[in-house]
């Protein structure tokens, strides 16, 4: 299980701080792609992919946090339906849902989640969903 913290920008590394800087160039349109974005920043694009998947803004204002979820899921009867139940128990609010076309009864869900309210701690929430009988995967892509 991956652990996360919040910690001051101004002890890390000074390549972590542009990885940030890529990833918002990418974002907010001024890079229409990665080279482009890690060039404008300059770091390399290996540094670029080694740290984008591990680095998430902070949000000051967490009146409306939000979580992106990826999951794997087995394509049965109820397979949603108990994963959102599950979501609503724990007071968790579901923005958007896209789902691929199951293949060898295997679909990939992902879940857009506002999680101001959650009652508990994301990574307790993920383990959770992971109990689930359908769920097979379920990896935290982001949260702002």
């Amino acid at each position: 299980m991956s652990k996360y913290y919040v910690v001051s920008g101004d002890i890390l590394p000074e390549v972590l701080e542009k990885v940030m800087e890529a990833q918002a160039l990418l974002a907010d349109g001024s890079a229409d792609r990665i080279s482009d974005a890690v060039k404008m920043v300059g770091i390399s694009r290996g540094t670029y992919y080694k740290y984008k998947d591990a680095l998430f803004p902070f949000a000051e204002n967490t009146n409306n946090r939000k979580a992106i979820i990826t999951m794997v899921v087995q394509d049965k009867k109820g397979a949603l339906s108990s994963i959102l139940a599950m979501i609503a128990n724990k007071n968790c609010n579901v923005v958007a849902i896209n789902q691929t076309m199951p293949l060898n009864r295997i679909t990939n869900v992902v879940l857009t989640l506002d999680v101001t309210d959650l009652d508990i701690a994301i990574p307790e929430f993920l383990d959770l969903l992971k109990t689930l009988p359908p769920v097979r995967k379920a990896d935290l892509v982001a949260v702002e």
